[in-house]
Protein backbone atom coordinates (compact mmCIF):
# COMPACT_ATOMS: atom_id res chain seq x y z
CA UNK A 1 0.00 0.00 0.00
CA UNK A 2 1.35 3.46 -0.87
CA UNK A 3 2.34 5.64 2.07
CA UNK A 4 3.29 9.29 2.34
CA UNK A 5 5.31 10.88 5.09
CA UNK A 6 3.78 13.87 6.85
CA UNK A 7 5.58 16.73 8.58
CA UNK A 8 5.44 14.85 11.90
CA UNK A 9 7.43 11.95 10.51
CA UNK A 10 4.44 9.62 10.82
CA UNK A 11 3.22 7.87 7.73
CA UNK A 12 -0.31 7.68 6.40
CA UNK A 13 -1.85 5.42 3.85
CA UNK A 14 -2.74 6.91 0.49
CA UNK A 15 -6.42 6.43 1.36
CA UNK A 16 -6.04 8.39 4.62
CA UNK A 17 -4.21 11.20 2.82
CA UNK A 18 -6.90 11.32 0.12
CA UNK A 19 -9.66 11.26 2.74
CA UNK A 20 -8.12 14.23 4.59
CA UNK A 21 -7.62 16.22 1.38
CA UNK A 22 -11.20 15.57 0.28
CA UNK A 23 -12.55 17.06 3.54
CA UNK A 24 -10.84 20.40 2.94
CA UNK A 25 -13.27 23.10 1.85
CA UNK A 26 -12.80 24.41 -1.66
CA UNK A 27 -11.42 27.92 -1.98
CA UNK A 28 -14.34 30.06 -3.01
CA UNK A 29 -12.18 33.07 -3.84
CA UNK A 30 -10.56 31.37 -6.84
CA UNK A 31 -12.06 32.19 -10.23
CA UNK A 32 -10.94 29.00 -11.98
CA UNK A 33 -12.38 25.92 -10.33
CA UNK A 34 -13.78 22.50 -11.07
CA UNK A 35 -17.56 22.85 -11.07
CA UNK A 36 -18.23 19.12 -10.74
CA UNK A 37 -16.96 19.03 -7.14
CA UNK A 38 -18.82 20.40 -4.13
CA UNK A 39 -17.22 22.25 -1.20
CA UNK A 40 -16.30 18.91 0.40
CA UNK A 41 -14.58 17.68 -2.77
CA UNK A 42 -17.31 15.20 -3.64
CA UNK A 43 -18.32 14.74 -7.27
CA UNK A 44 -21.76 16.08 -8.11
CA UNK A 45 -23.87 17.05 -11.08
CA UNK A 46 -23.86 20.83 -11.50
CA UNK A 47 -27.20 22.50 -10.74
CA UNK A 48 -28.29 24.35 -13.90
CA UNK A 49 -31.86 25.14 -12.76
CA UNK A 50 -31.20 28.87 -12.41
CA UNK A 51 -29.36 29.24 -15.71
CA UNK A 52 -31.09 30.89 -18.65
CA UNK A 53 -32.19 28.84 -21.63
CA UNK A 54 -30.12 30.18 -24.51
CA UNK A 55 -28.88 29.03 -27.89
CA UNK A 56 -25.66 27.12 -27.37
CA UNK A 57 -23.30 25.98 -30.09
CA UNK A 58 -20.05 24.01 -29.86
CA UNK A 59 -17.66 23.03 -32.62
CA UNK A 60 -14.98 20.39 -32.05
CA UNK A 61 -12.43 18.73 -34.28
CA UNK A 62 -9.77 16.08 -34.54
CA UNK A 63 -8.07 13.85 -37.04
CA UNK A 64 -6.76 10.38 -37.69
CA UNK A 65 -3.39 9.97 -39.39
CA UNK A 66 -2.85 6.88 -41.52
CA UNK A 67 -0.86 5.32 -44.32
CA UNK A 68 -1.35 6.89 -47.76
CA UNK A 69 -2.82 3.62 -49.07
CA UNK A 70 -5.40 3.58 -46.26
CA UNK A 71 -6.47 7.12 -47.08
CA UNK A 72 -6.82 6.19 -50.74
CA UNK A 73 -9.01 3.21 -49.81
CA UNK A 74 -11.29 5.51 -47.79
CA UNK A 75 -11.43 8.11 -50.55
CA UNK A 76 -12.20 5.48 -53.18
CA UNK A 77 -14.73 3.57 -51.08
CA UNK A 78 -12.59 0.45 -51.45
CA UNK A 79 -12.74 -0.90 -47.90
CA UNK A 80 -14.23 -4.30 -47.20
CA UNK A 81 -16.62 -2.79 -44.64
CA UNK A 82 -18.14 -0.25 -47.04
CA UNK A 83 -18.57 3.52 -46.79
CA UNK A 84 -16.22 4.40 -43.94
CA UNK A 85 -17.13 8.08 -43.67
CA UNK A 86 -20.86 7.42 -43.96
CA UNK A 87 -20.72 5.02 -41.04
CA UNK A 88 -18.41 7.35 -39.07
CA UNK A 89 -20.87 10.24 -39.60
CA UNK A 90 -23.77 8.21 -38.19
CA UNK A 91 -21.61 7.02 -35.28
CA UNK A 92 -20.63 10.62 -34.46
CA UNK A 93 -24.25 11.76 -34.48
CA UNK A 94 -25.32 8.80 -32.30
CA UNK A 95 -22.48 9.54 -29.87
CA UNK A 96 -23.53 13.18 -29.54
CA UNK A 97 -27.06 12.02 -28.71
CA UNK A 98 -25.78 9.55 -26.09
CA UNK A 99 -23.12 11.71 -24.42
CA UNK A 100 -24.84 11.87 -21.03
CA UNK A 101 -24.88 8.05 -20.98
CA UNK A 102 -21.09 7.98 -21.45
CA UNK A 103 -19.86 10.95 -19.40
CA UNK A 104 -21.10 10.42 -15.83
CA UNK A 105 -21.84 14.01 -14.76
CA UNK A 106 -22.94 15.37 -18.14
CA UNK A 107 -26.54 16.63 -18.33
CA UNK A 108 -28.87 15.13 -20.94
CA UNK A 109 -29.33 17.81 -23.59
CA UNK A 110 -32.02 18.10 -26.24
CA UNK A 111 -29.87 18.60 -29.31
CA UNK A 112 -31.38 20.67 -32.09
CA UNK A 113 -28.64 19.92 -34.63
CA UNK A 114 -25.50 17.83 -35.06
CA UNK A 115 -23.48 18.42 -38.23
CA UNK A 116 -20.47 16.25 -39.15
CA UNK A 117 -17.94 17.21 -41.80
CA UNK A 118 -14.87 15.33 -43.03
CA UNK A 119 -11.85 16.58 -44.93
CA UNK A 120 -8.92 14.73 -46.48
CA UNK A 121 -5.38 15.88 -45.75
CA UNK A 122 -3.29 14.27 -48.48
CA UNK A 123 0.02 15.59 -47.11
CA UNK A 124 -0.24 14.04 -43.62
CA UNK A 125 -2.10 11.74 -44.78
CA UNK A 126 -5.15 12.04 -42.53
CA UNK A 127 -8.89 12.37 -42.31
CA UNK A 128 -10.07 15.37 -40.29
CA UNK A 129 -13.47 15.56 -38.66
CA UNK A 130 -15.36 18.61 -37.45
CA UNK A 131 -18.61 18.39 -35.51
CA UNK A 132 -21.01 21.21 -34.68
CA UNK A 133 -23.60 20.56 -31.97
CA UNK A 134 -26.44 22.96 -31.15
CA UNK A 135 -29.21 23.25 -28.58
CA UNK A 136 -31.46 25.72 -26.79
CA UNK A 137 -30.87 24.72 -23.19
CA UNK A 138 -29.44 25.68 -19.78
CA UNK A 139 -26.09 24.02 -20.39
CA UNK A 140 -23.62 23.85 -23.24
CA UNK A 141 -22.93 21.17 -25.82
CA UNK A 142 -19.13 21.05 -25.74
CA UNK A 143 -19.12 17.48 -24.45
CA UNK A 144 -21.55 16.38 -27.16
CA UNK A 145 -19.33 17.83 -29.89
CA UNK A 146 -16.16 16.32 -28.39
CA UNK A 147 -17.76 12.90 -27.86
CA UNK A 148 -18.98 12.92 -31.44
CA UNK A 149 -15.50 13.75 -32.76
CA UNK A 150 -13.83 11.00 -30.72
CA UNK A 151 -16.43 8.42 -31.72
CA UNK A 152 -16.28 9.36 -35.40
CA UNK A 153 -12.51 8.92 -35.38
CA UNK A 154 -12.70 5.65 -33.45
CA UNK A 155 -15.19 4.38 -36.00
CA UNK A 156 -12.77 5.16 -38.83
CA UNK A 157 -10.08 3.28 -36.91
CA UNK A 158 -12.37 0.31 -36.36
CA UNK A 159 -13.38 0.10 -40.01
CA UNK A 160 -9.82 0.41 -41.33
CA UNK A 161 -7.72 -1.38 -38.71
CA UNK A 162 -7.32 -4.53 -40.82
CA UNK A 163 -5.37 -2.45 -43.36
CA UNK A 164 -3.55 -0.11 -40.94
CA UNK A 165 -3.21 -0.77 -37.21
CA UNK A 166 -0.74 2.12 -36.82
CA UNK A 167 -3.36 4.81 -37.41
CA UNK A 168 -3.11 7.62 -34.86
CA UNK A 169 -5.97 9.72 -33.47
CA UNK A 170 -4.86 13.22 -32.54
CA UNK A 171 -5.82 16.85 -31.96
CA UNK A 172 -9.27 16.13 -30.51
CA UNK A 173 -10.28 19.46 -29.04
CA UNK A 174 -12.92 22.11 -28.65
CA UNK A 175 -12.57 24.64 -31.46
CA UNK A 176 -15.32 27.06 -30.57
CA UNK A 177 -18.33 27.51 -28.32
CA UNK A 178 -20.92 30.19 -27.86
CA UNK A 179 -23.89 30.87 -25.63
CA UNK A 180 -24.41 30.75 -21.92
CA UNK A 181 -22.92 32.78 -19.08
CA UNK A 182 -19.30 32.12 -20.05
CA UNK A 183 -19.89 33.54 -23.54
CA UNK A 184 -17.75 32.79 -26.55
CA UNK A 185 -14.57 30.74 -26.75
CA UNK A 186 -12.40 30.27 -29.81
CA UNK A 187 -9.37 27.99 -29.62
CA UNK A 188 -5.98 29.35 -30.57
CA UNK A 189 -4.35 27.55 -33.48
Amino acid sequence: MARSAGTTGKTATAAQTTERSMKRPARESQKAHFTHFDAAGQAHMVDVADKDVTRRVARAGGRIVMLPATLEMIRGGGTAKGDVLGVARIAAIQAAKRTSDLIPLCHPVALTRVAVEFAFDLRSPAVAIEVTAETRDRTGVEMEALTAVATGLLTIYDMCKAADRAMRIERVRLLEKSGGKSGRFVAAD
